[in-house]
């Protein structure tokens, strides 16, 4: 019996690894404010407070749809997600006054005083990142951006820019 032996690519291994380290470390980050907010009693998930900081930064009440492209979720698991923070009493559903056959998300006193809170506690995503100088966060943020617009392209989506992005901006990134 004779060995196989494979050939590897090491652009392919690089690759691999950075798809990897990006994955665990957004995962562990994640982790990480979960257990900050259950710890610190905000009565909120990591989700619910990304949905609230959502549906106050965006121009306008957004629709769930609007909420599932943000958050990159099924339209029906956020549908289900705002259900149960409307259960909660942190978000509303109201009509589009203007466009009948939908629906507007809007935070409740309630939700207003979940979000702050869960705002007031935020120290953790704040002490992860602080291992880097504000170069490298403004190079690591440019570059997670031109790969989340690259991959956003693969799947046939749009770019979409955060609140306080301007569209038209360009970043500068080192080599």
């Amino acid at each position: 019996m004779g060995v196989v032996q494979m050939e590897t690519n090491v652009h392919s291994d690089i690759d691999f690894e950075i798809w990897s380290a990006l994955f665990q470390t957004r995962d562990t980050m994640a982790r990480c404010r979960e257990r900050e907010m259950r710890e610190s009693g905000t009565g909120i998930s990591g989700i619910q407070g990304a949905v609230l900081w959502i549906v106050k930064n965006i121009p306008g009440p957004p629709t769930p749809a609007e909420i599932s492209r943000w958050v990159f979720r099924e339209p029906h698991t956020v549908s289900m997600l705002l259900k149960h923070m409307e259960k909660q009493g942190l978000v509303t559903k109201v009509k589009d006054l203007e466009r009948r056959n939908l629906v507007r998300v809007v935070v409740t006193e309630k939700g207003e005083e979940a979000y702050h809170r869960s705002r007031e506690k935020a120290k953790v995503i704040d002490e992860i990142i602080s291992c880097l100088s504000q170069e490298e966060k403004a190079n690591l943020l440019a570059y997670l951006e031109r790969l989340r617009s690259k991959a956003l392209e693969r799947l046939g989506g749009r770019m979409l820019h955060l609140p306080y992005e301007d569209p038209g901006a360009s970043r500068t990134v080192s080599p």
